[in-house]
């Protein structure tokens, strides 16, 4: 017993070394980069393909093949990935969810790649670098975690790195090379992604799908580390590696033991579901990349393009119309993704998992299999699987409602992998299984005809939900969730239901595609599909329907040929453009068309003689032509501000209106650090209340306690006799109380028109009124963007004031405005005021605060140390 037990311990170590690499890995790339890198499997992958090319193929000596391999290959994978796709993403600043998407689209592209070089079967001639013995691994592991460590504490370069993660522009003020420093974070984590690429291809299944998969549920290391600590992800890595050996042992009676061993044979994917789903998220950024929004413009025709490239099918034969069979299924699949990552704006990695489970629970009902349920036919079979699994959407929907960008991908993707893993993978559940088409449809072209059908009802669906009330709400949410709650929508109600209504056009998908292959495949399904999938829908147009049928589209037709591989090469490559290309494929046709479109512009010489010639043919030259061009000359003027007589835009009810928003001695701290300390504050009604003090002083926190984004630790906050200090923000805005932002809130892909519509539909008001009042009804049709701050001020007030709200709370609603404009908006504030609108206003224009405060409160130190009436709060010293 003591041998085995000695023996299942140096086999986890051997698992827990190769994983503690691959942490070690994840941790300094994102450190040095800020980037999860999700193509760390693939790379992986590669270089154990290229080691295996170099020994078996070519026949190198391995010392030889090994040295190339990990110190000049990996390295190189590494630089390249960060001069080509990274760094153009770091100097203009990209999101969290831009690089996101890039690492992704490298993942896909390797993939698709190493697929088309290697093919996709599993090869089993991968040379051992080290022997079995785990010792050499785990001695590998310790030691690169001492050398990061001590290069990260004790050298200049350490010092560089800490200021680059801490603050990369400035570090780069401080003459730090930040470019330097992410390529040498770059080329180290693709180093160790190789080494352990090359440790692991002996003992596991290398093809270029499984190998990636695996070593990505390895982010759970990392991510328990905190993305932070070496030791941490280390000793996490080697625990989780003998804990899964150690299971092995246990044979406990009845189906017990199938459950344990599976649990045993997946406890790092568990440990993903627990560090994704538990512990504290890492990043916080949630917009996604914008590609086809709602502001570009359908093409005239596109629908009876796309029409008839889908009746096409119906004239094929044989294998074309087979394959085809597959488009219209996956058409139902991807438009998913339109509600949740396009219109929505979740990130979610996990589609997949819906997709397989409604063509699994298909096949069970059509077997009769599935427990408590009959058996039955195969179109009732596919509406009951759809119903069975848009509950199942909640997986994916609760964390989103809590978690943003990284943090929610590796959410969503932790899900995918778990059902994967411990439903697709089961014997339990999939042997034996078959599936045929529904009575009447058997035929490949009646099928075809069925499909057409169904994804029409899916397309009808999506397109109501992108439209309208809902699809308003949906729009601010992607592009503003913060704005969205303040104007009253229910954020974490919407999410839910978006993530709901995915699951269940998932499923219907899925069930769709297992019917027309018929069969269910569980590598049709698989995480990899999911991440290729998401890709897909974002280059080619998120919020677009027609993005969607044009994926599914390219996806079947690129892999309808001898070699697979094609489609996850080219959607690989379409999605690292979204680096330089934020508007993706759209983006960069626009700008290489305009590139060949420009006018040249003409030297002195050449200038002459043009004139020259001109003269010559009888044209004479202008003055106007004779100047040199006006830079300013021909931009388009921004629209000035016109304000028109203050008047309230909705009548309010004194009589019915709740009491005075008040604070009653509410504390919050940070970290150890007090920002409200016994605070106290009242905003009655018909009267406006300013609250000032130094940066630091604890404004802004007092102001987000009582809107809503932040509770206070002690203390309470009332509207009236109504303790509102655990409402929501948009719970709160449905009262009555709303508020602006002291950084613009607008929604940029929605009209100015549809920006004040989504604050006015909270509470069943008209959006026309609000337009007069702010002076905005000629710029109505305009998108919410490219305007000037004054203009965007407007909306976002308006918007505000949509609601009817007998509160408001502005946050330096001065800032970036003029002094006409900042005149204009005292005279609008005092008439609210005087139309018993209660008016909360922290700002940092004392003058401002002076002309039209009634009551000055000053903050230092968290705390009010003065309040009164501004003639004598401001004279104060």
């Amino acid at each position: 017993m003591a041998s085995l037990s000695y023996e299942l311990t140096l086999a986890g170590l051997s698992v827990g070394s190769a994983a503690a690499l691959t942490g070690i890995g994840l941790i300094v790339t994102y450190r040095a980069t800020g980037v999860l890198n999700f193509a760390h499997g693939a790379i992986a992958m590669v270089c154990a393909y290229v080691l295996r090319q170099f020994t078996a193929e070519w026949h190198w000596p391995l010392p030889l093949a090994a040295a190339v391999t990990l110190l000049v290959i990996a390295p190189a994978i590494g630089l390249l990935l960060e001069r080509a796709v990274f760094r153009p993403l770091a100097v203009r600043g990209g999101a969290q969810a831009q690089t996101l998407v890039a690492s992704i689209g490298v993942f896909i592209l390797l993939v698709g790649a190493a697929a088309l070089l290697w093919g996709q079967g599993a090869r089993a001639d991968a040379p051992t670098l080290l022997s079995a013995d785990p010792w050499a691994q785990l001695a590998t592991a310790v030691a690169l975690a001492l050398a990061v460590g001590a290069v990260t504490r004790w050298t200049r370069f350490g010092g560089e790195l800490r200021a680059v993660v801490d603050n990369r522009r400035l570090a780069v003020l401080s003459g730090i090379d930040a470019d330097r420093v992410a390529a040498a974070g770059w080329a180290f984590g693709s180093f160790t992604a190789g080494l352990t690429g090359v440790l692991l291809a002996p003992y596991l299944r290398l093809d270029p799908y499984g190998m990636p998969l695996l070593v990505m549920e390895v982010l759970a290391v990392a991510v328990a580390a905190g993305m932070r600590s070496l030791p941490v992800a280390v000793l996490v890595a080697l625990g989780l590696g003998v804990a899964q050996s150690q299971l092995t042992r246990l044979h406990p009676p009845g189906r017990q033991e199938q459950l344990l061993q599976t649990a045993g044979a997946n406890l790092f994917v568990i440990a993903l579901l627990v560090a994704a789903l538990v512990l504290p998220g890492i990043g916080s950024q949630d917009a996604l990349p914008r590609t086809a929004t709602a502001r570009v413009p359908t093409p005239p025709g596109a629908w009876i393009v796309a029409t008839v490239l889908f009746l096409l099918p119906l004239g094929f034969a044989g294998s074309d119309l087979t394959t085809s069979v597959q488009v219209p299924a996956l058409a139902v699949v991807l438009l998913s993704l339109v509600i949740v990552t396009g219109r929505g704006g979740q990130i979610s990695l996990g589609q997949a998992a819906y997709a397989g489970l409604g063509a699994l629970f298909t096949a069970l009902l059509t077997a009769g299999r599935f427990p408590g349920l009959p058996e039955l036919p195969h179109l009732p079979a596919l509406a009951v699987a759809v119903l069975l699994v848009a509950p199942l959407g909640l997986l994916t929907g609760w964390p989103a409602i809590s978690r943003r960008g990284l943090a929610l991908a590796l959410a969503t993707f932790a899900v995918g992998v778990g059902v994967s893993r411990f439903v697709f993978a089961q014997p339990y559940a999939t042997s034996g299984l078959t599936l045929d088409r529904p009575a009447g449809f058997t035929g490949d072209r009646a099928y075809y005809v069925l499909e057409l059908a169904l994804l029409a009802g899916a397309l009808l669906l999506v397109t109501a939900l992108r439209r309208g009330r809902t699809g308003r709400a949906l729009a601010a949410m992607r592009d503003h969730e913060e704005g969205a709650a303040a104007a009253g929508v229910r954020v974490p109600a919407l999410k839910l239901a978006a993530f709901v209504t995915g699951a269940a056009l998932a499923a219907l998908g899925g069930g769709m595609l297992a019917m027309g292959q018929r069969a269910f495949d569980a590598g049709a399904y698989d995480p990899v599909r999911g991440l290729l999938w998401f890709a897909a829908v974002l280059v080619l147009g998120s919020d677009s329907v027609l993005g969607a049928l044009a994926a599914a589209a390219l996806l079947v037709g690129l892999d309808a040929g001898t070699r697979g591989g094609v489609a996850a090469a080219v959607i690989g490559l379409l999605a690292i453009l979204i680096g330089r290309f934020p508007g993706g494929p759209y983006e960069a046709l626009r700008e290489a068309t305009q590139y060949f479109r420009r006018t040249p512009r003409l030297t002195p010489r050449g200038t002459r003689l043009r004139e020259t010639l001109r003269l010559t043919r009888g044209s004479p030259v202008t003055t106007e032509e004779r100047q040199p061009p006006n830079p300013r000359k021909g931009t388009r003027e921004r629209p000035r501000a016109r304000h028109s007589a203050p008047a309230a835009p909705y009548p309010q009810d004194t009589e019915g209106a709740p009491g005075p928003l008040a604070a009653h001695h509410i504390t919050l701290a940070y970290d150890g650090f007090t920002a409200l300390d016994d605070v106290s504050l009242t905003v009655p009604r018909g009267r406006v209340t300013a609250v000032i003090g130094p940066n630091g002083a604890g404004k802004s926190t007092l102001f987000h306690c009582l809107a809503g984004t932040l509770r206070p630790r002690s203390g309470s906050i009332t509207l009236g006799t109504t303790d509102i200090t655990a409402l929501p923000p948009h719970a709160r805005t449905r009262l009555g109380l709303a508020r602006t932002f002291q950084q613009l809130a607008v929604f940029p892909t929605l009209t100015i028109e549809e920006n004040i519509r989504v604050g006015a539909e909270q509470t069943g008001r008209h959006a026309s009124r609000t337009l007069r009042l702010l002076s905005l009804e000629h710029l109505a049709t305009h998108p919410a963007t490219a305007l000037p701050t004054g203009a965007l001020r407007r909306t976002e007030l308006a918007r505000a004031l949509a609601g009817a709200p007998h509160t408001l709370l502005l946050d330096e609603p001065a800032a970036g405005l003029d002094t006409a404009e900042v005149t204009a908006l005292a005279t609008l504030l005092r008439a609210l005021a005087a139309d018993g609108t209660a008016i909360l206003v922290v700002e940092h224009d004392l003058d401002l605060v002076a002309d039209l405060a009634d009551t000055v409160h000053v903050m230092t130190a968290g705390r009010i140390v003065a309040s009164g009436p501004p003639d004598r709060v401001l004279a104060a010293p």
